[in-house]
């Protein structure tokens, strides 16, 4: 089964808005992005999905769906540089902090603007895993 397009549009959001809102006023703000990603992670359930539910207005077969596979693989790279960013931000090492935050903001906002980057390199590492069976 797949999620609604506007549902992974919203998780998106949060990321960029909270990364924005660490990265202007408080970086540990960025503890709530990641706490939601390993729970998701550990869960298989994201909780802003979650509350999003209540919000659509059509029935889940009446939106454009997206794979609930590529979700867990993108949220899986976002929590690991929200991870990242804050590790570095306590140590100290700000350019690297801000590098990590940077790409998650970068790739969810592109992200909702129509071009999946985590799809791309899902994409790319499943053809050369293929690839890479056909040679066995």
């Amino acid at each position: 089964m797949g999620i609604p397009k506007p549902l992974v549009q919203l998780n998106q959001s949060f990321i960029v808005l909270s990364v924005i809102a660490a990265l202007v006023f408080y970086k540990l703000i960025l503890f709530l992005p990641f706490a939601i990603g390993v729970y998701t992670l550990i869960t298989k359930t994201n909780p802003i999905i979650l509350i999003g539910k209540k919000f659509l207005k059509k029935p889940f077969s009446q939106y454009v769906m997206e794979d609930k596979d590529q979700q867990l693989f993108n949220q899986w790279i976002a929590t690991v540089c929200i991870g990242l960013s804050l590790v570095f931000f306590q140590l100290g090492w700000n350019t690297l902090a801000y590098t990590f935050s940077i790409m998650v903001l970068l790739a969810a906002g592109i992200a909702l603007m129509g071009f999946c980057i985590g799809c791309f390199i899902r994409y790319r590492y499943m053809m050369w895993k293929h690839r890479r069976s056909l040679t066995k």
